[in-house]
């Protein structure tokens, strides 16, 4: 008999930008990863059905709610996934902002696979 075969993790990506959501989509399916994407904080907000196994990838810059906003939105509203904030030149008190709530900064753009291992170590931290 086969073994199922277990839901590939969900990354669900924020970001207003669609070659960011296009890239970002196509590496990370093809490295298993499904993603679930939404290009403001209103759109996420407005379906709040959230994977069990995943985590949220979200960009500080965002029309309306900004990144951290919508992250202690989420926080508030029990949503507890491991989250990324993504953003260019963050400045000190972003970091610290992010850093005082568990949250790390991978920064835009996004040319190398740091996306990618900080997505991977976070997925491992919560399963």
């Amino acid at each position: 008999m086969p073994v199922p075969a277990l839901p590939r993790p969900m990354v669900v990506l924020v970001d207003d930008d669609p070659a960011v959501t296009h890239a970002v989509q196509f590496s990370f399916d093809l490295e298993g990863l499904e993603v679930r994407s939404y290009r403001d904080a209103e759109s996420l907000l407005a379906n709040p059905v959230l994977p069990e196994n995943g985590c949220l990838v979200i960009d500080q810059n965002l029309p309306g709610m900004s990144g951290l906003s919508l992250l202690e939105r989420l926080r508030e509203d029990g949503v507890q996934l491991p989250a990324i904030l993504i953003t260019t030149n963050p400045r000190a008190a972003l970091r610290d902002r992010a850093a005082t709530a568990g949250i790390p900064i991978v920064e835009k753009p996004l040319l190398t696979d740091a996306l990618l291992t900080t997505v991977r170590t976070a997925l491992s931290r919560s399963a």
